[in-house]
């Protein structure tokens, strides 16, 4: 059933963990995850890299009614991370229709800069 809030593909092709930080406030990304629904959302997020393969279907749970807001720097399968200062891509699948937004805090300079848009949403 589709309420019209969200859709269950989202792809974020520029991905980026800025490797240095100054000030306070440590370089990041974050996806924001919203599931608008009454039940649990079972996503899965790839990472896609230039030169090596894929983290493929990390798995994450998005509680009904919640948000989720994941530190892509979190992100882990078996063991293995998204390295600092390395481009990726990013798909994002659910079981259900979600909102995906995508956050960059670059800090590597005393002005800082916060760069936020919403994922591409695929319809099937």
């Amino acid at each position: 059933m589709y309420t019209g809030k969200g859709e269950t593909h989202w792809i974020i092709p520029d991905g980026y963990i800025p490797p240095l930080s100054t000030g306070e406030l440590l370089s990041h990304e974050s996806i924001c995850i919203l599931n608008c629904h009454n039940k649990d959302a079972q996503v899965f997020i790839t990472i896609y890299f230039e030169d090596r393969d894929p983290l493929e279907r990390i798995p994450i749970v998005v509680q009904g009614k919640r948000s989720n807001h994941l530190r892509t720097s979190s992100l882990e399968l078996n063991g293995e991370k998204i390295p600092a200062g390395v481009p990726y891509s990013i798909e994002v699948e659910s079981d259900l229709p979600i909102i995906v937004q995508y956050s960059r805090l670059d800090s590597t300079q005393p002005g800082l800069a916060l760069m936020s848009t919403m994922g591409y949403p695929l319809r099937a």
